[in-house]
C-alpha cells in the first residue's frame, strides 16, 4: 500500500499552485475541471502528491491548527529569508527540538500550517 496524496480545498487555485510552485518547489502534473466549477490541480512528482480543490466559491473549508504539512530544506535561514523577501509572515519561529533537526512554520494563502523542515 502507498500514500497517493493529500487533499486540500483551497479558495484560490491559483493563488494555491503559485505559493506550493515557488516556495515548496512542487510542480503541477494534472489540473483539470472536476464538474463545472471544480476545479483540481495535483502537484508533485512521483510519490505523495498535493491535491488542491477549489470549488469555486471562493471559500475554503475550516483549517485546524493540529494539521500542517512538511517540507525539507537545505537551510531553515535561508528560506526563511526568501518568505520575508516575498512578504510571507513567519507564523512560528524556528525551533530545533534535538541535533538531526530544525524547523518553522509559515502560513499558506488558505491558513494551513506549512513546516519547512532542515535535518542535519
Amino acid at each position: 500500500m502507498s500514500f497517493l496524496w493529500c487533499t486540500l480545498h483551497v479558495k484560490n487555485l491559483d493563488e494555491s499552485i503559485k505559493f506550493y510552485e515557488t516556495f515548496a518547489g512542487l510542480s503541477v502534473n494534472r489540473r483539470f475541471e472536476a464538474r463545472p466549477g471544480v476545479e483540481i490541480a495535483f502537484l508533485g512528482d512521483g510519490g505523495t502528491q498535493l491535491e488542491l480543490i477549489d470549488a469555486g466559491d471562493g471559500d475554503s473549508y475550516p483549517v485546524s491548527d493540529q494539521i500542517s504539512i512538511g517540507f525539507s530544506t537545505d537551510s531553515v535561514d535561508d528560506k526563511i529569508r526568501e518568505l520575508k523577501e516575498a512578504g510571507i509572515e513567519i507564523y512560528r519561529e524556528p525551533v530545533q527540538p534535538n541535533p538531526h533537526i530544525r524547523f518553522f512554520y509559515v502560513k499558506d494563502p488558505n491558513g494551513i500550517s506549512v513546516q519547512f523542515a532542515q535535518q542535519m
